[in-house]
């Protein structure tokens, strides 16, 4: 009886020990998968992508004191869909995922490339079988500002949410259905930790899909380019601004109207949405837009001269005759990278756009009011050769050089 219950309490002390190294184990292991900020991944995860282990900061960017109150009341953030650090990495995975197409060729990035501020250097860009897209890729630095909400050229998608979509299932671009596209997603083994950083569970969902991509689409910030440095120096557009060549501050006159005080329809009118604070007469109200370059509404600039054209725009969508030939001002950040330019890529060039302007505009029936002058005909600004290379030069200093640099916003895979 002695012996044996010796051998009962050495055998229940061995047990002990036998389960304290295996919890000891188990805690290692966990440790070693389980990231700083409670992310988990598997081991084979960094083979197939670069990620850090605590996510970047998408949530809480660092805002100069330019981007005001009134600046934010553009912002189009669902309730139900705020940015994350965790929901965008996902988007960010996704959006540079060639998995989302058909064939596995192409991805959100094929057409919307960091180092052109999200555009595509290509008149039109080509799909998951070489055919081209209908328009010309639109850049969208600041997505998230767009005080209007509604997405595309043609405003046809009521939401980024549902815009992130519809080039997945698009029959040129990637030529998925939401429903192969959810199964192919399921059986890639990295999406299961991101989708639970995320949003609490594996599940792959439409929803959640369409909720990731425009977490990471808002999350593209641009607010550090030479612009910025001069507007955060003055606070007041209309002011030479000290870190500006002498061109630029002329260009910089061009666009804001200050050389034509008389004039509507110079470049402020629908670069700079609702900026009904902005007048001639200084000091500028406090809160002004100044920072925000994307139109408020959809325009007719005077491309054509008539409604006979292949695509017009959101009076074609809508049924209105009269908005034909309307479509979205886009953002001016980055213009410089983010050529050619229209809706139809038709002008190469910055200098061509300018032109435009100067001397280009035709009398289309349905022109924007903004563009003709009193008696009904296109207004043209008649810049001199000096404003024209001015205007060039100022919208070359909404170039953020770190947002297009930035690794947060780039390709994460190892290789495809």
């Amino acid at each position: 009886m002695v012996k044996i219950s010796i051998f009962v309490k050495d055998y229940t002390q061995i047990m002990k020990v036998e389960i304290k190294f295996f919890l000891l184990l188990l805690t290692v292991a966990l440790i070693s998968c389980k990231q700083d900020d409670g992310n988990t991944y598997p081991d084979d995860y960094t083979d197939v992508l670069d990620l850090p282990e605590t996510p970047f900061n998408y949530s809480n960017p660092t805002f100069p004191d330019t981007f005001t109150d009134y600046v934010f009341s553009f912002d189009n953030t669902p309730t139900d869909n705020p940015v994350t650090d965790d929901g965008a990495t996902l988007g960010r995975v996704l959006f540079y995922d060639k998995n989302l197409s058909i064939n596995n060729t192409i991805s959100c990035a094929s057409c919307h490339l960091q180092e052109f501020g999200f555009s595509d250097n290509r008149i039109k860009s080509l799909g998951f079988d070489d055919g081209e897209t209908f328009r010309n890729s639109i850049g969208f630095a600041n997505a998230g500002f767009y005080g209007a909400e509604k997405f595309f050229w043609d405003h046809r998608a009521e939401t980024l949410e549902d815009q992130v979509l519809m080039p997945i299932q698009d029959d040129v671009e990637m030529g998925m259905t939401l429903n192969a596209m959810i199964d192919k997603l399921n059986d890639l083994e990295y999406y299961k930790p991101l989708f639970t950083n995320a949003f609490g569970s594996q599940q792959i969902t439409t929803d959640r899909i369409s909720k990731a991509l425009s977490q990471f689409i808002r999350s593209i910030y641009s607010y550090n380019s030479k612009y910025d440095i001069g507007i955060q120096a003055t606070k007041n557009i209309f002011l030479d601004f000290p870190n500006f060549t002498y061109l630029e501050n002329i260009g910089k006159d061009v666009f804001n109207g200050k050389r034509t005080p008389e004039a509507i329809g110079t470049c402020v009118t629908c670069h700079l949405p609702n900026a009904d604070p902005l007048h001639y007469e200084l000091p500028i109200p406090e809160g002004a837009n100044q920072v925000i370059f994307s139109g408020a509404e959809p325009d007719n600039v005077g491309l054509d001269d008539n409604i006979n054209v292949p695509d017009n725009g959101v009076g074609e969508i809508l049924g209105v005759i009269s908005l034909y030939g309307h479509f979205k001002s886009p953002s001016l950040r980055n213009i410089e990278v983010t050529g050619p330019y229209m809706h139809d890529g038709r002008l190469p060039t910055l200098e061509e756009v300018v032109e435009h302007y100067s001397t280009g505009v035709k009398a289309h029936p349905y022109l924007s009011a903004h563009m003709k002058n009193s008696d009904g005909e296109p207004r043209h600004l008649d810049l001199t050769e000096e404003e024209s290379a001015g205007l060039v030069a100022f919208m070359k200093t909404l170039t953020d050089h770190d947002m297009l640099n930035d690794e947060k916003y780039a390709d994460p895979f190892v290789e495809q």
